[in-house]
C-alpha cells in the first residue's frame, strides 16, 4: 500500500513495436482464438510510457497518433495498470503518460506494447519486484501480444501467440515498414483467413514453427531469412484490401530482399540487406505515394525496459 506522504518518483518506460517473422493460424480453438504458431522479433520503434501516482486513475497521449488513441478506460494501458493493482492489492491510482511513436492500429502491438510498458512500469513504482515470468503471466491476460512486448528480442509464441520460448538469432536485420490508411481490423482479417480456407485444406494440427527459419535466424543471414519470411494472414489482408498487394510488389521491385505484411496488417515489413538498402527503399516507396508513411527500424532490441525519466 503505497502512502501520499512517501509518493515514489514517476518511472519512464521504453517498448518497442513488433513485427511477425512467421504467422501460421491453426484450427480455431473452443474459446474463440485460432491456434498460432509464430515468430516475434522486436524492432526500434518504440513508445515511451511514463507512470506516476496521481489521485485519480488518468491517461494522456501525446505524438503524432495522440488523436486515435484512447484515453478512457478501454486504453489497454489503463487495464494493464488496474489489472495489476487489483491483483496485488494495490490502491494507489496513476496518470499514465504515453509518448507515441509506434503506429496505430498496423499490426505492430502499439496498444500491446503500451500495456506491456504499463505493467513494467507500475512494477517499479509500487515496489512489487515481480519477475518477468511473473509479469508475462499477467500479460497474457491483456492480449496475445503484450507478454512478448515485455520479454523482447526474437521469440516464438505459442497457443494464442502468448506462451513464449526463446529463439536462437545471431545479428541485427534492417526493415521498412511502409504504413498505410487502409483499414483493416484483426476481426476481420481472421474471419476472411477462414472464408478462404473453407472447402479447401485448411490446417488441421495446431502448427509448428519452421525449421528453416529457424536455420535462417541462426545464420544472421537477411539473405537467409528473407524467403522464410511467412504470415497466412497475408492472402486474406490482400484478398481484403488488394492494394496491399500492390505495396508488396513495388518493395520488392525497389529491392526489398523480403515483404510481409505485418500481423494482420495493414502495415508492410520489408527485409532488407543493410542500411543503405533501407534509406534507399524508404527514399522509393515515399515518392511513389503508395504508404502514408515510411518507418526504418532495426531488430531484435530490448523488450520494455526502464528509462530515466524524461525532463521536460
Amino acid at each position: 500500500m503505497t502512502s501520499a506522504h512517501t509518493d515514489p518518483a514517476p518511472v519512464t518506460v521504453r517498448v518497442p513495436a513488433k513485427v511477425n517473422l512467421e504467422l501460421l493460424v491453426g484450427p480455431l480453438r473452443d474459446d474463440g482464438f485460432h491456434a498460432l504458431s509464430t515468430v516475434y522479433q522486436a524492432v526500434n520503434l518504440h513508445d515511451d510510457v511514463t507512470v506516476a501516482i496521481n489521485d485519480e486513475w488518468r491517461c494522456s497521449v501525446v505524438g503524432p497518433y495522440a488523436d486515435v488513441v484512447p484515453t478512457d478506460s478501454s486504453n489497454l494501458a489503463m487495464r494493464a495498470a488496474r489489472l495489476l493493482a487489483d491483483e496485488t492489492a494495490i490502491d494507489a491510482a496513476v496518470h499514465i503518460s504515453i509518448n507515441k511513436s509506434i503506429p496505430v492500429a498496423g499490426g505492430m502491438a502499439g496498444g500491446s506494447a503500451d500495456a506491456a510498458a504499463t505493467l513494467v512500469a507500475c512494477d517499479r513504482l509500487w515496489g512489487l519486484g515481480l519477475s518477468t515470468e511473473e509479469l508475462e503471466e499477467y500479460a497474457a491476460e491483456l492480449g496475445s501480444d503484450v507478454p512478448f512486448l515485455i520479454r523482447g528480442g526474437t521469440a516464438m509464441g505459442s497457443g494464442r501467440g502468448e506462451r513464449l520460448a526463446p529463439v536462437l538469432a545471431r545479428g541485427s536485420y534492417h526493415w521498412v515498414f511502409a504504413i498505410s490508411d487502409i483499414g483493416l481490423s484483426t476481426p476481420e482479417v481472421y474471419a476472411e483467413c477462414d472464408r478462404l480456407r473453407d472447402g479447401s485444406s485448411p490446417r488441421a494440427d495446431v502448427p509448428e514453427p519452421n525449421s528453416q527459419l529457424m536455420a535462417a535466424l541462426r545464420t544472421g543471414d537477411p539473405h537467409a531469412l528473407a524467403p522464410q519470411l511467412t504470415n497466412d494472414l497475408q492472402e486474406a489482408a490482400v484478398s481484403l484490401r488488394p492494394e496491399l498487394g500492390e505495396l508488396l510488389e513495388s518493395g520488392m521491385e525497389f529491392g526489398a530482399l523480403g515483404g510481409i505484411v505485418s500481423g494482420s496488417g495493414p502495415t508492410v515489413a520489408f527485409l532488407v540487406e543493410d542500411v543503405e538498402a533501407a534509406i534507399d527503399l524508404t527514399v522509393a516507396l515515399t515518392a511513389t505515394g503508395a504508404a502514408r508513411e515510411v518507418r526504418k527500424a532495426v531488430g531484435p532490441v530490448h523488450g520494455a525496459h526502464v528509462i530515466p525519466a524524461r525532463v521536460d
